[in-house]
């Protein structure tokens, strides 16, 4: 059971929060990111490298990403199947630190809102 929302943030390599959302959390990340890309799709650059985790794979969404906002995404290889990305491991302790940021230093694990238009403003 969950109850609330999930916060997802899309940042530059060194964690500047470019784009972020709270959608339902019975959402999957990938339409929630799909849906906050395509909202945004003018701050995607041709070519642009999207970084993210072992949870964006899917053909749909590596469509998405390379034919509709033509940019690359790079993520790290799951078990089953055949190795094309290799593996993060120090990307990801950079990308969790930021998370770390964001939720513990600027409070938003326990923001104190309560309401929706409250939540957007402490995450903004």
């Amino acid at each position: 059971y969950f109850w609330g929302f999930r916060l997802y943030l899309i940042s530059t390599p060194d964690g500047m929060p470019v784009i972020w959302g709270l959608a339902n959390p019975k959402i999957g990340e990938r339409e929630a990111i799909a849906a906050m890309l395509d909202a945004s799709s003018d701050l995607v650059c041709d070519g642009q490298v999207i970084l993210a985790d072992k949870g964006f794979a899917g053909k749909q969404f590596e469509a998405f990403i390379t034919e509709d906002l033509k940019a690359h995404l790079l993520r790290p290889d799951r078990k089953d199947e055949k190795p094309r990305f290799g593996d993060f491991g120090g990307i990801r302790q950079w990308v969790e630190s930021i998370f770390d940021t964001l939720k513990g230093q600027l409070g938003l694990e326990r923001h104190g809102a309560r309401t929706l238009e409250g939540v957007m403003a402490r995450v903004a």
